[in-house]
């Protein structure tokens, strides 16, 4: 068999005549110099480096100066920038426990908090808001450990979520975007004061916040809106701003009175067009639909105008009517169960209550009847509301705000301090001194361990036993 034959070294194979041709033509070229000009030409032509224009260089640099400049206002535009914050070199440590209501109590600080409609306790932490800024504070002395600074204002802050972090929960500060709209809200953590996460809500100013351990509501006029704790929306009821389908709310048109929140449901006052009295209508925080289709849970006609809704609980929904001024209870199905006269004047419910949220507090000491009670300052006296039934046990005239629990103990702002009360009966056990010749009404109490938190309109001032 004769062996197949190898193409001289440097050749082409035999399948490819023209590449062998052109070979020989180059070796050829290559013998006789005239190819070794031509890669001398290529060479030379290959090794000049490309000509600069000054022209282009300084076209280059202008170009990296506008770029940079770009950046830069684009940074300082963006809501980073606009920043200042300096959390806590430490966490917060939370008081000590009261033990027993003194027999008098100190001041201890006072602080500026015009953002905030009560004593925020958030963690471990007593939070104040004045301006743009929003501090946490070490409740006995006052001393602020964190601060977290917009250059917008703000328009409420509040605590809330607080089974996260281990009990911490979230300061969350709402901030004003223009004057139309409170659209910046930042969740912060209470005890350092580090950012958490932030979202872009549709809410007014004058938006206050209610609470029920899982859920956030902010309140309004003519919408509302519930967020969990990852700050997710799960509720926007009345005048959506861009709503994806049309069709999904209930009513149109309508004003909200007041506002009040419970474990599985969210309650509202609303005046709609074309209906001669209001309305409560009852709703789920997290519909299953999504949060831009409510979840009615009932929505009745009432008896007449200028309801308020004072409380709100899983079985049960108290709205106050005016003229005369009476309390009516309502089912969870919205039946009416009791309609009863109340020792209010007339001039308490004239009005819907400040940010549409009624002044009341709940005290869920099981030692009281019935599981504790909801106090509910109406304007000039404070009235205690059985927790379960949401029927009145007693009234307390001359007072400033709702009662809190102290070690204990039901204390009540009164125009010379602070009133002892029982809670079953509400009368007075005894009396302690607090001079407070700067404030009369309202006064919102709040307890922190042993610091007793008053809210004097836009002042806190932390008062410890004597």
């Amino acid at each position: 068999m004769t062996a197949p034959s190898t193409p001289p070294s440097g050749s082409a194979p035999a399948d490819h005549p023209a590449d062998s041709r052109s070979g020989g033509r180059l070796a050829r070229s290559l013998r006789s110099g005239s190819g070794r000009s031509v890669f001398r030409r290529f060479s030379a032509a290959r090794a000049v480096p490309e000509r600069r224009r000054r022209s282009d260089v300084v076209a280059a640099v202008v170009l990296v100066v506008v770029l940079l400049a770009g950046t830069v206002l684009l940074w300082r535009a963006s809501a980073v920038a606009a920043v200042v914050s300096r959390p806590a070199a430490a966490p917060i440590v939370a008081p000590a426990p009261a033990v027993a209501l003194p027999a008098a109590f100190t001041e201890a600080w006072r602080a500026a908090s015009a953002a905030t409609a009560v004593p925020v306790v958030a963690g471990p932490a007593v939070v104040t808001a004045e301006g743009s800024t929003v501090v946490g504070r070490d409740a006995r002395t006052g001393a602020g450990t964190w601060s977290y600074a917009r250059d917008l204002s703000l328009c409420t802050v509040g605590a809330g979520f607080p089974g996260v972090d281990d009990g911490n929960g979230r300061v969350l500060a709402y901030y004003e975007k223009d004057s139309r709209w409170c659209s910046e809200l930042t969740a912060l953590r209470p005890d350092t004061g580090e950012r958490v996460t932030a979202r872009n809500p549709d809410v007014r100013p004058g938006t206050r916040l209610l609470g029920n351990g899982t859920f956030v509501a902010a309140t309004g006029t003519d919408y509302l809106e519930v967020v969990r704790s990852d700050l997710v929306k799960t509720l926007e009821y009345g005048a959506v701003t861009t709503p994806e389908q049309a069709g999904r709310q209930p009513r149109t048109g309508c004003t909200y009175g007041s506002t009040a929140i419970t474990t599985g449901r969210i309650g509202v006052i609303e005046r709609c067009p074309g209906e001669p009295t209001d309305r409560l209508t009852v709703l789920s925080p997290d519909g299953a639909e999504g949060a831009d289709k409510p979840e009615e849970k009932f929505s009745v006609a009432l008896p007449g105008p200028g309801a308020v809704l004072v409380a709100l609980s899983p079985e049960r929904a108290a709205v106050a009517l005016p003229d005369p001024a009476r309390l009516m209870v309502l089912d969870q199905a919205g039946a009416q169960v009791e309609l009863l006269t109340l020792d209010v004047p007339g001039a308490d419910l004239s009005a819907d209550p400040p940010g549409g949220i009624a002044a009341v507090e709940a005290d869920a000491d099981p030692a009281v009847g019935g599981g504790g009670q909801v106090s509910w300052w109406t304007g000039s006296r404070t009235v205690g509301l059985d927790a379960a039934a949401l029927t009145p046990r007693w009234t307390l005239p001359d007072a400033l705000g709702p009662a809190v629990r102290y070690a204990g103990s039901l204390v009540v702002p009164v125009p010379d301090g602070l009133a002892e009360v029982d809670a079953v009966s509400g009368d007075v056990l005894r009396r302690l001194p607090v001079v407070r010749a700067d404030r009369t009404a309202p006064v919102r109490l709040a307890t922190h361990g042993e610091v007793l938190l008053e809210q004097r309109g836009p002042e806190i001032v932390a008062l410890v036993p004597s």
